[in-house]
Order: C-alpha cells, then sequence, then structure tokens
C-alpha cells in the first residue's frame, strides 16, 4: 500500500510541475523574458575559462542552481519539466525520496556563484518542487574572470561575455585584481577599448617612446577611470540616474568632458566635468527641464 500511494503522489507531483511549467511560461511571455534554461555550453563560448578544479562533495544551493550541461532543453529556467515524456524517471526519483531513499550526489560545474548540472536534472527538478533548499553534489570549478550571478539573464550574459574579451584584451584582471567594471548597456565595453587605445596613444606622444599595452591599461585605469569613479561617489552621483553603474557613469562623464574641452579650450577636470553633466541630465536637471517645458505649455494654453 505504502509503494502504491507513493506511486500515486509522485504522478501527482509531476502533473503540478507540468502544470506550473505552464503558467510560468504564459508569465514568462507575458513579461516578455525567456523561460529557456541557461545552457553550460552557451557560457563556455562566451566566457573565457581558464581552468578547472575538483571541489569535492559539498551542499549546493538549489536557487543558485541556473543551468545544464546537457539536458537544458528537458527543463525550464526554474527546473520545471517541459515534456510529458519526462514522467517515468521524474515520478520514479519523487517516488524515492517520498520513501526517504538516499540518493548519490548529483554532478555540478560550479562557475562563479552559479552551478550548471552535468547529471542529475532530474533530481534537482524534483528538490526544487519538493521545497528542498540544498542538494547534495560532486562539484568541479570552472574558473573564469568575471563574475556570474543567479538572476542570470541573456542580456546579463551578453554584458558578460563583453566583459570577458575586454579583460581578455586588456589584461586588466591580471594588472589591478580588485577592479569591477559593469555596464547597464551593451557597447560599453568596446568604447573602454577606443579610450585605452587613444591614451597610448597620447603617452606615446607624450614621452616620446612605445609604451606597452599592461603599461597603457594600468595608467588609463589608475589616472583617467578611477579619479572620474572617485569624483561620482564623492559627488553621490549614482542617485541621480537610478539603474545605471560608475561604468555608464564614466563613458558619458569623458564624452561631455571632451566636449567642454572643445568649447573652453582646456581640461576642466573630473570634478567640473561631472558636476556639470549632472546639472544638465542628472534627475534634478531633467526634472527642471520639465517643469519648464509644463511652464510654457501653460503660458501657451493660457493665451487668447
Amino acid at each position: 500500500m505504502d509503494n502504491v500511494w507513493a506511486s500515486r503522489a509522485a504522478q501527482d507531483d509531476f502533473r503540478d510541475a507540468r502544470r506550473q511549467a505552464f503558467i510560468s511560461s504564459l508569465i514568462d511571455i507575458f513579461r516578455g523574458r525567456t523561460s529557456r534554461m541557461v545552457s553550460l555550453e552557451d557560457i563556455r563560448s562566451r566566457l573565457h575559462v581558464r581552468g578547472q578544479r575538483y571541489l569535492g562533495v559539498q551542499s549546493v544551493l538549489l536557487d543558485n542552481v541556473i543551468g545544464s550541461e546537457g539536458r537544458y532543453d528537458d527543463f525550464d529556467r526554474r527546473f520545471l519539466p517541459r515534456s510529458n515524456s519526462l514522467k517515468g524517471r521524474w515520478s520514479s526519483i519523487d517516488r524515492a525520496m517520498i520513501q526517504l531513499v538516499e540518493l548519490p550526489p548529483i554532478e555540478v560545474y560550479k562557475i562563479s556563484e552559479t552551478y550548471f548540472v552535468r547529471d542529475g536534472n532530474h533530481r534537482v527538478s524534483v528538490a526544487r518542487q519538493r521545497g528542498q533548499s540544498f542538494i547534495d553534489a560532486y562539484v568541479t570549478e570552472l574558473i573564469v574572470d568575471v563574475p556570474l550571478n543567479p538572476d542570470l539573464s541573456m542580456h546579463d550574459l551578453m554584458l558578460t561575455e563583453e566583459y570577458s574579451d575586454f579583460l581578455a584584451w586588456t589584461g586588466l584582471g591580471e594588472i589591478r585584481p580588485d577592479q569591477r567594471i559593469h555596464f547597464s548597456e551593451l557597447g560599453g565595453y568596446l568604447e573602454l577599448v577606443k579610450h585605452v587605445n587613444a591614451h597610448r596613444y597620447y603617452m606615446g606622444l607624450e614621452q616620446e617612446t612605445e609604451i606597452s599595452r599592461d603599461e597603457a591599461v594600468a595608467d588609463w585605469y589608475d589616472n583617467v577611470y578611477m579619479p572620474i569613479v572617485e569624483v561620482i561617489h564623492q559627488q553621490d552621483v549614482l542617485r541621480y540616474f537610478p539603474e545605471r553603474t560608475e561604468a555608464d557613469l564614466y563613458r558619458w562623464i569623458m564624452d561631455h568632458r571632451w566636449y567642454m574641452r572643445e568649447h573652453i579650450g582646456a581640461d576642466p577636470g573630473p570634478e567640473s566635468a561631472t558636476s556639470d553633466y549632472v546639472s544638465l541630465f542628472g534627475r534634478k536637471g531633467l526634472n527642471a527641464i520639465g517643469e519648464m517645458l509644463r511652464s510654457s505649455f501653460q503660458k501657451l494654453s493660457t493665451r487668447p
């Protein structure tokens, strides 16, 4: 009787999981995001994996398991089953968990703070469906230069790919290990490469010698990028630009700094360029422009 009850309960659990997968897919469509699970191959093809090491058996937070090496088409990004063809294997694992059968650890790859299943996708799916928080796993870490977080989206992955390419080209991760440069929009890292190239060129003219890549990158980071970032913090600039990053502001302020230099005939410096940019384009500046437009509209509307 226990076996019959466990089998029926497991089948009910699978039906519930399939129902949740359907509802979740509709919600994802409504919100304009994909329900597709992240593929480990997508990560490997976009990031520079510098090596790997075996970490042994660890207790892994299931919320941080975000993808799979080979079964990413069978489950959605929440590890809900996408097909009724998974019912037999899924239900047998669920029945074993109901009957408190001890299952072997799964196998995962760890990248930054995220995990990708090498073996054990059904066990992860069932464990999440049953409200389990952790699962034992054999962990192999893939070493990369850029961080990944469990909320990774395709947009985040594309940004991370650009960041990885930028670090590979500049070597900044080795030159300044504490660096953290994050953009909210694509294309920012390519702009930084242009900044570094221009800085290297002008360093060569000034010193009348060939400047190495590492020397130019270090000097750009220390004497161009970081002074702007420090002023951004000193002036609390980010509060005027919600959901933007230091790197976003650096990029825009540097463009504005060049514009000011062209008009006044001298470099205004990071402090003046930053404060002027904020006064023109920060939230207060935009509010002031909005008030001016509303006032002008009201005057026009009251004319006879």
